[in-house]
């Protein structure tokens, strides 16, 4: 079961910057994201979706794959395998294409631009969808992004210590030699 957690961001370019953050983590495994996106709304109140994956591209790459193999197999049948490979491939990738432009993966896209309107104008939010986290770790390092809470499908005492984590002061660490 995964969690839904949005945060809200003041500036516009935060939440591109946690997301990457949360990128490293993933590669150190502390956080396993289904799906991730960002959320900017411009100075004129225009929302821009930032999907973390391309489902068109995706959708070309399997189809030209499955297109490419099938074409060969039914171009082997009719003694021409090359024409057949070249044909199913292109008309395999087209049809992955479109399928995967007109998928919705993940996060719904209307509760994400729903939400998205009603944050200030020269913001941002950053909607992921958690399968696995590490909750310590993963806090530790979104301590001090000055972020808050928007909405999260995390239980209550889970949603107040991500909120804590956001709002609570980085503190400078002592440097060696000094008391």
């Amino acid at each position: 079961m995964s969690d839904l957690i949005v945060i809200g961001f003041d500036s516009p370019e935060e939440a591109d910057r946690v997301l990457l953050k949360l990128h490293s983590l993933k590669k150190e495994y502390l956080i396993d994201l289904e799906d991730a996106v960002v959320v900017v709304r411009d100075a004129e109140g225009k929302v821009h979706l930032k999907q973390s994956l391309n489902l068109t591209t995706v959708g070309a790459a399997s189809g030209l794959l499955s297109g490419s193999l099938w074409g060969g197999l039914v171009g082997l049948l009719f003694l021409n395998p090359l024409a057949g490979f070249a044909i199913g491939g292109a008309l395999g990738a087209g049809a992955g294409a479109l399928s995967g432009s007109l998928a919705d993966y993940g996060i719904d896209d209307e509760f994400i631009k729903s939400l998205g309107s009603t944050i200030p104008n020269n913001s941002s939010a950053l909607f992921i969808l958690v399968r696995k986290v590490q909750p310590e770790k993963v806090l530790a390092e979104l301590s001090g992004l000055r972020g808050r809470v928007l909405k999260t499908s995390l239980s209550p005492e889970q949603e107040q210590k991500l909120q804590a984590a956001l709002s609570e002061a980085q503190t400078p660490s002592p440097q060696a030699g000094t008391f």
